[in-house]
């Protein structure tokens, strides 16, 4: 179970959403991941991406609860990825009983 500090943004201090992962991609079935739109990290890094690689992208910040690792997590529009969402908090993910 993640910890309260893999459960906010450190960037804005937004509610981490709960990603589901590609199984074919991915060694573990879920990553947490900020999905706030006015995420300063999320907002600059249009520009970054722009000024640097010359792509319309962006990035948003991304964690993976079994290791703790951070890492960005690429979109290419602010609707990128949202499907992925599972409807449980991290908490509950991967429980075999509600509590």
């Amino acid at each position: 179970m993640p910890d309260e500090s893999q459960t906010t943004c450190p960037h804005c201090g937004a509610p981490l959403a709960t990603l589901r992962l590609p199984e074919a991609l991915s060694d573990h079935a879920y990553d947490l991941a900020c999905f706030d739109d006015r995420c300063p990290y999320y907002v600059r890094g249009w520009t970054w991406m722009e000024e640097k690689f010359g792509v319309r992208s962006s990035y948003r910040y991304r964690v993976d609860p079994r290791s703790g690792h951070a890492s960005p997590l690429a979109v290419w529009s602010p609707t990128a990825l949202r499907s992925s969402i599972l409807p449980v908090p991290p908490e509950l993910v991967g429980r075999k009983e509600p509590p």
